[in-house]
């Protein structure tokens, strides 16, 4: 799935267009993982009321 970087530089960029694996991976990380933690949290604080009135 990760093979060693040749290029020049090695970037973030370069490790991610290895395969649609890698990228889905970090598209996970940054992206949905966060999404589910956010989720979760709000879910919480609507069962225990910690909602302020408006």
């Amino acid at each position: 799935m990760i093979e060693p970087c040749v290029d020049v530089v090695c970037s973030i960029w370069s490790k991610i267009n290895q395969g649609p694996m890698t990228l889905t991976i970090l598209l996970h990380t940054l992206i949905v993982l966060p999404m589910v933690w956010i989720y979760f949290d709000e879910k919480k604080r609507l069962e225990r009321g910690d909602i302020p009135n408006e």
